[in-house]
């Protein structure tokens, strides 16, 4: 039996800012299977991105589910607001809030999957007795809060840890990697045991005409 085929989830924070829309139905079109949103605040990370109005403005324009990474702090009075705009996952940080258990069941009470996110010194340990909670893992492979960093080969034991986790449970629960994923390290990614890649500069570059090769190359296919 053929392997899964790997999710890709194009980081709309590399798209072209001033039609968004369009860029959301040129990934979508080009086979991209979520749409990843990076929600930073500049304080639990060093940069500003956006909200959820634009989130409720993309909404529209596309089918696939949004995967909408929350980088702010304190993240709980955020979670209706993203949901209500559309948020299909909504993943957080375990230090953007002092009881990651309560935030991921709030985030599944309002009708969201919840996730969790690894920055690259952050322990696997933090989910050991709540896997049940988890319904996606990310791992930064680089430190969060601007795109174009290069991959840290650091973080490729700690997916190949999570991997067990996971396996343990017998849940499908995608394991996710962020950061610096291009043709040349999603397969590292793929072999430590990633389902779902997310990738920014690595889709969009070279505009709409080129999207569906690029998705197609963070494949391997």
């Amino acid at each position: 039996m053929s392997a899964p085929k790997t999710i890709i989830a194009p980081s709309i924070l590399a798209a072209d800012f001033a039609k968004l829309g369009e860029e959301a139905r040129a990934v979508e079109a080009a086979g991209a299977d979520w749409l990843h949103v990076d929600v930073m605040d500049g304080h639990f990370v060093p940069n500003i991105t956006l909200g959820p109005d634009i989130v409720k403005a993309l909404r529209p324009h596309v089918a696939i589910p949004f995967d909408v990474h929350l980088m702010i702090a304190p993240v709980d009075p955020f979670l209706e607001a993203f949901v209500a705009a559309g948020a299909n996952i909504v993943s957080v940080h375990p230090e953007s809030g002092p009881h990651l258990n309560r935030t991921l069941k709030r985030i599944r009470e309002l009708g969201a999957k919840a996730g969790v996110v690894f920055n690259p010194s952050t322990s696997p340990s933090v989910i050991e007795y709540m896997m049940d909670e988890v319904d996606l893992v990310l791992v930064m492979s680089i430190n969060p809060g601007f795109g174009g960093q290069s991959f840290m080969t650091s973080q490729l034991k700690k997916i190949e840890t999570l991997r067990r986790m996971i396996d343990a449970t017998g849940r499908d629960i995608p394991l996710e990697v962020d950061g610096g994923v291009t043709p040349q390290t999603a397969p590292l990614c793929i072999a430590a045991g990633a389902t779902a890649l997310v990738a920014g500069t690595a889709v969009f570059k070279g505009g709409p005409g080129a999207y569906a090769d690029n998705i197609r190359a963070l494949r391997g296919s």
